[in-house]
């Protein structure tokens, strides 16, 4: 999968990476309906023998709009990234998202983006898709500027609930990891370089690698049942993972604290890949250490147990 950075007001991008069939939108989440109507762009290139691609935007659009909002992402870059290898893209566009492209007009945003960088013909979209300045293009703009647009609807659930980023952001932070994972597809991920800690979970026995959330979503605090891999490497490990504050150490700023199970590496500086499975519990403040490291030996056996089951 080729990843390109546009540039589209410097020159357009190479030959061979021209005319793909483009799947549009940011994608946050990638969930059951994002990779629906990839697939339909993926067949849709298949049988026109042109490459697959994708055009997001990075950052999030919400994030130029609303840059004081609490972080919001449920796939940030790297995460959105392998979703997308998932869904077997060729190409990756990716057009950073600022003010200038926020302020463009809505043929602007044809002339220079899809036509003049992109060579685009073939789009696929959903049905709310909107571009340009003040959203003021929509498909029957594209339409009507010439490009062969496929539609797709959105993708609802048996109980006839759209498949939406929104609706996977409530669950997550109500602590409801398996359901959001039913929308999503995969187990949700979050992606970090491991950074040094107070090295309180090792006093305790039980050390940990601490991974900042950054942009990621905060799920509901507490204690989670994961797997493990390390950037480069196959092998995924079980880890009792806490996503949270920590209360019993008055901590104010959250962060992900992942013991692996039978594991002993030092792997600081590494990337980790942290799937979610199961929230086991909430976040809480005990009496004392003793108690601390009861509860934690409690968690680490429920791990195991789930993840072994």
């Amino acid at each position: 999968m080729k990843i390109v950075t546009l540039d589209p007001f410097d020159q357009p991008t190479p030959a061979e990476l021209r005319g793909a069939v483009l799947a549009i939108g940011n994608f946050d989440a990638v969930h059951r309906g994002h990779q629906a109507l990839l697939e339909v762009a993926r067949k849709r290139a298949n049988d026109l023998g042109r490459p697959f691609g994708i055009l997001t935007f990075e950052p999030h659009p919400r994030r130029v709009f609303r840059p004081d909002d609490a972080p919001f992402r449920v796939t940030p870059y790297a995460a959105k990234l392998e979703r997308f290898q998932a869904a077997r893209a060729e190409i990756v566009f990716i057009l950073p998202f600022n003010w200038t492209i926020a302020h463009l007009q809505a043929d602007a945003f044809i002339d220079n983006i899809l036509r003049k960088a992109l060579g685009a013909e073939f789009l696929v979209m959903g049905s709310d898709f909107r571009f340009g300045q003040n959203r003021s293009g929509s498909v029957e703009t594209l339409r009507e500027a010439g490009f062969k647009c496929t539609v797709v609807d959105p993708l609802k659930d048996a109980q006839n609930a759209v498949y939406s980023a929104t609706r996977v952001r409530g669950l997550l932070q109500s602590g409801h990891i398996d359901e959001a994972n039913a929308l999503l597809g995969w187990d949700w991920e979050i992606i970090g370089t491991v950074v040094k800690g107070d090295q309180r979970g090792r006093e305790l026995g039980y050390p940990t690698a601490n991974v900042a959330l950054g942009e990621t979503i905060h799920p509901a605090y507490g204690v989670y049942a994961t797997w493990v891999r390390i950037d480069g490497e196959a092998n995924w490990h079980k880890a009792a993972t806490n996503i949270g504050i920590r209360p019993m150490f008055e901590s104010k700023i959250a962060l992900v604290e992942a013991h692996l199970l039978d594991f002993s590496r030092d792997i600081y500086g590494k990337t980790l890949h942290i799937r979610v499975v199961k929230k086991i519990r909430d976040e809480e403040k005990f009496a004392g250490l003793a108690a601390l490291m009861a509860q934690i030996a409690h968690d680490c056996a429920q791990v195991r147990s789930l993840l072994e089951g």
